[in-house]
């Protein structure tokens, strides 16, 4: 083959970013073609994932696949250079003066052919060198891809840790009396409040250095990739031993939470103002998408990565016949031990409105939302993470205007879930009730 066409033939399998054949290629949108591991560690220095190295041209691709047209192409050349280099006086045996071009598993050795039927190797399994090259080439790769993965997964953790050890340093822990239980209750609280924010630091370091792990080895699998065959099967043990160990104890995230402890008669003291009222279907989710706004909140705006579920909340807000604008009100609603619900108050003067958006400072909640296998416990306007047991069965809702404050207990465990601050609540309003899917 003329030697200009063969230089314009290697240049197009060359990766533009590492100028080395390309390893794993895939294709983007625009026609350009790179190596998978370049584009994941230049979209992640670049901070831009979603555009073309080149032309900057912007893909709506997440994930690539392998475009094995190009890969067996590329195959192909690494097999005509190996020869090449295979054919050289450097690279014969020094006993037996035959080209080494047969690879032992067992001793991850280079031999020749003299050498692989001796005593000593005759028992090994033994491949040409450019099969084995493959398939260790191949092996790197797959690594790098379940790297790459877990590289994202890392962040995405990190990036919730960060959010709770915000979220817990402004937590407020309240009480609504005086009692002395609900003070020794309240110190106990303060004092895991404490040590939860200490073990979110400490795992936020650990997801720290192990994603410095994970970058190193990611980095070192790229560079193992892009040498020739030949060195590539060189010191094949410890790169494979480096693989294994740095994905071991990947750090999960904490889920810290606040022991809600029994309050004596904390219910009872209660029952005497409960009221009772009737429900009416108002508005559906087409005119509020309250779960589907609190999800995006939980995950964050700019975290591309994640889904937010790909089923959106179908459910109806539903609104108390009776409006409330002085004294003391308590009733309790049923929740099962669904992941989805909320329970609160609204505007009376939204709910009036026909056909109205009603937004997330409207209405002031106790949410529980689904996010992956677990549920997020929160308040609406304002916005708070509570970080307690997620109840089962019945919530309790006491307004107090005397105090200007709304307050949620867990009625089985006779213990407070959370209680605004006093000066919360100062117009008038309805219970309002978001029912759980199979309600």
């Amino acid at each position: 083959m003329d030697s200009d066409i063969l230089q314009a033939f290697q240049r197009e399998l060359t990766c533009s970013i590492c100028l080395n054949y390309l390893v794993d290629p895939v294709t983007m949108g625009c026609g350009h073609s790179f190596c998978h591991p370049c584009l994941c560690h230049f979209g992640e220095e670049a901070q831009t994932p979603a555009h073309c190295p080149m032309y900057r041209e912007r893909s709506q691709q997440k994930d690539f696949k392998t475009n094995i047209h190009l890969k067996n192409l590329v195959s192909i050349a690494r097999q005509a250079s190996l020869k090449h280099f295979l054919n050289s006086k450097e690279y014969m045996c020094v006993i037996h003066k035959e080209r080494k071009n047969i690879f032992c598993e067992e001793d991850k050795n280079q031999l020749c052919l003299l050498c692989s039927n001796s005593e000593e190797h005759r028992a090994h399994r033994h491949c040409p060198i450019e099969e084995a090259a493959e398939e260790y080439r191949e092996k790197f790769v797959k690594q790098m891809r379940s790297f790459w993965k877990k590289m994202r997964e890392n962040q995405r953790n990190l990036k919730r840790e960060n959010r709770k050890i915000n979220q817990w340093v402004s937590y407020q822990i309240v009480h609504p009396d005086d009692h002395e239980e609900e003070k020794e209750h309240l110190e106990t609280l303060i004092k895991e409040h404490k040590i939860t924010i200490q073990q979110l630091k400490k795992s936020k370091v650990k997801m720290l250095q192990k994603r410095k792990q994970l970058k190193k080895v990611f980095k070192e699998l790229m560079k193992t990739c892009h040498k020739p065959d030949v060195e590539l099967l060189q010191d094949l043990e410890d790169t494979l031993a480096m693989c294994e160990l740095v994905v071991l104890h990947m750090p999960q995230p904490v889920r810290p939470q606040l022991n809600a402890q029994p309050i004596t008669g904390l219910v009872d003291r209660l029952k005497h103002l409960q009221v009772n009222f009737s429900f009416h279907n108002g508005i559906n989710s087409r005119n509020i998408m309250l779960f589907d706004d609190v999800r995006s909140l939980i995950f964050g705006q700019d975290n591309k990565d994640e889904s937010l579920n790909s089923v959106r909340s179908n459910f109806f807000a539903t609104w108390g016949d009776q409006a409330f604008a002085s004294g003391k009100y308590y009733w309790e609603l049923d929740v099962n031990d669904s992941c989805d619900w909320a329970v609160g108050v609204c505007r009376d003067s939204v709910v009036r409105k026909n056909h109205t958006m009603i937004e997330l400072e409207d209405v002031f909640l106790l949410l529980s939302v689904r996010e992956e296998k677990h549920s997020s416990l929160l308040t609406t306007s304002p916005i708070f993470f509570l970080h307690v047991e997620k109840p089962l069965g019945c919530i309790g809702v006491f307004l107090d205007f005397q105090n200007e404050s709304v307050g949620f207990l867990n009625v089985a465990q006779s213990s407070l879930i959370w209680r605004s601050p006093t000066g919360f609540l100062n117009f008038p309003v309805r219970p309002f009730f978001f029912p759980p899917a199979d309600h």
